[in-house]
């Protein structure tokens, strides 16, 4: 496994969040594994200890900022500001990502370098969303996420979609005109001779559409078959029931009035498929975790968010609205509306990828 700053490029994850404490530690760790070498994070008014345990893991490379935000789009103002900071400046790559989502690279040793050299070193490489189910897993545990959730969808079609989000990888030299919290952006004006070299995570150039964001319902997404030769992105934007009554009473980390409904919930707890790649990164993403927390205050500080998150679980349902609604959310059809008539229309098998 390639350990960060081991003669390979400088990658820089960056991200934006919200009382995630419990889970910092492993996406942090994951990251590392894959060769991210710094990380600039922006918090948003955390009261269960994130912005603590952030600061905590500087020796790991992690940059920690409150949110400069002063709209309503907490995200793309971080993003806006993480373009002067010389953790950024300083890059060669930059990934933009959530810190429930998870590169699953397929390619060479799993690795960012890994992917970027199978795509063939281009400007960008945008890699599909995979969303993983809940799968009927109710209480929350102080375990890897990418461990305990391995349902998802079909994995070419989401909902009755076949064309699905991505998350993008982004290099120096991209002619950036400014970064989308999906994929970066170019000016309308720039000479096709002088488009950048884009692919998807199977090396692929991107479709057109997409590429020059000429059609507002392709600016983020793409069809997904074929797509995910070399990586995909696993996205546990569910997680336990108990952590998704957490995330509902917090809201969006990213934009202001956004609302975690019963279609937000339904629409990604399709278990489907059952996609077990990702645990192959498991043993070393344990022994990442043990290092991380031996640095100074980590464990410690981990533990007490572990304690508040658990602590707000049990806030929540002790509210009989709310307790009613974790129950109506379990007993939701695992099969969001829609899908069931296209896997029909399409003759798709519904059998494990």
């Amino acid at each position: 496994m390639v350990r960060p700053g081991a003669g390979g490029p400088r990658i820089c994850a960056v991200t934006c969040v919200k009382n995630e404490g419990p889970f910092v530690l492993e996406w942090v760790a994951y990251n590392r594994l894959l060769g991210v070498t710094d990380f600039l994070v922006y918090s948003n008014d955390c009261d269960d200890g994130t912005d603590a345990l952030l600061d905590a893991l500087a020796a790991a490379g992690v940059v920690h900022l409150p949110n400069p935000a002063q709209g309503r789009s907490y995200q793309m103002e971080a993003l806006k500001d993480a373009a002067r900071q010389e953790v950024v400046r300083r890059a060669d790559w930059i990934w933009v990502a959530d810190v429930d989502e998870f590169l699953n690279i397929h390619a060479g040793d799993h690795t960012l370098p890994a992917l970027i050299a199978a795509c063939g070193d281009p400007q960008a490489i945008s890699v599909s969303f995979q969303f993983f189910a809940n799968a009927g897993i109710a209480q929350f545990e102080d375990v890897p996420v990418i461990a305990q959730f391995t349902r998802s969808h079909n994995p070419d079609l989401w909902c009755d979609q076949s064309a699905i989000e991505v998350k993008s990888l982004v290099r120096r030299d991209f002619p950036l005109q400014y970064l989308g919290a999906h994929r970066p952006f170019f000016r309308k004006t720039l000479p096709t001779a002088k488009h950048p070299r884009w692919t998807d995570g199977s090396g692929r150039p991107v479709p057109g559409a997409f590429l020059s964001a000429d059609r507002p319902r392709r600016m983020r997404r793409f069809p997904a078959a074929g797509a995910r030769r070399f990586a995909t992105l696993n996205h546990y934007a569910l997680r336990s029931l108990d952590s998704y009554l957490v995330k509902t009473e917090r809201g969006d980390v990213n934009r202001e009035g956004r609302i975690f409904d019963e279609s937000y919930w339904q629409e990604r707890n399709d278990p489907a498929w059952e996609d077990r790649s990702i645990l192959r990164m498991l043993p070393a993403l344990e022994a990442e975790i043990t290092e991380l927390r031996a640095l100074p205050g980590v464990a410690r500080l981990h533990d007490l968010s572990v304690q508040a998150h658990r602590a707000k679980v049990g806030m929540l349902r002790a509210q009989p609205q709310i307790a009613a609604r974790a129950a109506h959310l379990g007993a939701l059809p695992a099969l969001p509306p829609g899908e069931a008539e296209l896997i029909a229309r399409l003759g798709l098998a519904e059998d494990a990828a």
